[in-house]
């Protein structure tokens, strides 16, 4: 015990190539990068695009929960709404039965991007070399991580 090769077969759990955090952060930079020069089309950012989805959506949610579906803090999220309303794609505005909710909803204008976004998925698909199989045990699998984190 405690000789060198104990200390090597010891820290082989240190390498990168035994991380399955680092395969997961990787693919979602590059994949985000895919998206950057679709999205700079319509004036979106990839956080922005998230905020879109769960709006073209629901069209009106809280901010909190809004931040849980997208496990998006408030630090992140505030800006980011503020920037989208700037642009005239969200209105945020306190709720009449309960004020201590800001509630976040889709404007005109943010409806009408949608049509604007409608083949984003379609060209990023592409750029995934997944057969539908993998992909949708992918997804699974990915969402069986975020639901005990």
């Amino acid at each position: 015990m405690g000789g060198r090769g104990d200390t090597i077969m010891e820290y082989d759990v240190l390498k990168l190539e035994n991380q399955l955090c680092f395969p997961l952060y990787a693919c979602s930079r590059e994949i985000v990068k895919k998206y950057t020069p679709l999205l700079a089309e319509i004036g979106l950012t990839y956080t922005q695009y998230i905020v879109m989805l769960v709006l073209w959506e629901q069209k009106k949610t809280t901010a909190k929960e809004l931040g849980e579906r997208l496990h998006l803090d408030s630090g992140t999220l505030t800006p980011l709404l503020k920037r989208l309303e700037a642009n005239g794609l969200v209105s945020r505005f306190r709720a009449p039965e309960d004020e201590r909710n800001l509630m976040v909803a889709l404007t005109g204008k943010g409806g009408e991007l949608q049509a604007k976004a409608a083949d984003i998925p379609g060209r990023i698909g592409p750029c995934i070399n997944l057969s539908p199989e993998e992909a949708v045990t992918l997804y699974s699998l990915l969402y069986k991580i975020l639901d005990c984190v």
